[in-house]
This record gives structure tokens, C-alpha cells and sequence, in this order.
């Protein structure tokens, strides 16, 4: 499993950006797929997850009502729709797939950076 991340960039507080991951290797249908973000100092934390099968999604409460998590399957691509950001959304974000049955996210992509000035 390969995981490509994009979209990241700088952007004036209450602005959007919209990141990327796409997948390749095998079939995902029994994948989650999740964001992570890591901002300097800080550990990392999940921002949120959508089922590949079915899209059902989950949130982080700091980013509900704000972000957006979406797939799209003919792509095998997972978009993060960012709107509204804020200056403490600057982190470096990150893409994984976890198979449905194991706890852990055990594939990540390469992290894209997310700089949200005031």
C-alpha cells in the first residue's frame, strides 16, 4: 500500500485548502482511510477517517463543522476539505489506511505541510 499526499500550502486564517492522498497497491474496500496532523512540539493527533466501503466518516471535535473528509473511489483518492482554518491548524497532515479488523493505522503517506497565518 502506497499512499501520495498533496494540497498543502499557506493560507490566511479563515481560508481553505483542500489535501489529497492517493492510494495505490491494492484494493481498498477494507480499508479505512484517516488524517493525522502533527504541529511542531505536539504529538499527533487524528483529525479524521472515512470507510472506504460505504463512507462513513468520524471527526476530530477540534475540526467538526470545519473540515470535510471524502472519497473517492474510481480515483482512489481521499480528499480533507479544510474551510474556516485557523492559525492552530498549522501542523504538518498526514495520510494512513488501516484494515477494517486491526486497531492500527498501519500505512502512511509522506506528510504535507499546512500553514494557516493570522
Amino acid at each position: 500500500v502506497q499512499l501520495q499526499a498533496s494540497g498543502g500550502g499557506l493560507v490566511q486564517a479563515g481560508g481553505s485548502l483542500r489535501l489529497s492522498c492517493t492510494a495505490s497497491g491494492r484494493a481498498f474496500s477494507n480499508y479505512v482511510m484517516g488524517w493525522f496532523r502533527q504541529a511542531p512540539g505536539k504529538e499527533r493527533e487524528f483529525v479524521a477517517a472515512v470507510w472506504w466501503s460505504g463512507g462513513m466518516t468520524s471527526y476530530a471535535d477540534s475540526v467538526k463543522g470545519r473540515f470535510t473528509i471524502s472519497r473517492d473511489n474510481a480515483k482512489r483518492t481521499v480528499y480533507l476539505q479544510m474551510n474556516s482554518l485557523k492559525p492552530e491548524d498549522t501542523a504538518v497532515y498526514y495520510c494512513a489506511a488501516r484494515r477494517l479488523g486491526t486497531d492500527d493505522f498501519g500505512y502512511w503517506g509522506q506528510g504535507t505541510q499546512v500553514t494557516v497565518s493570522s
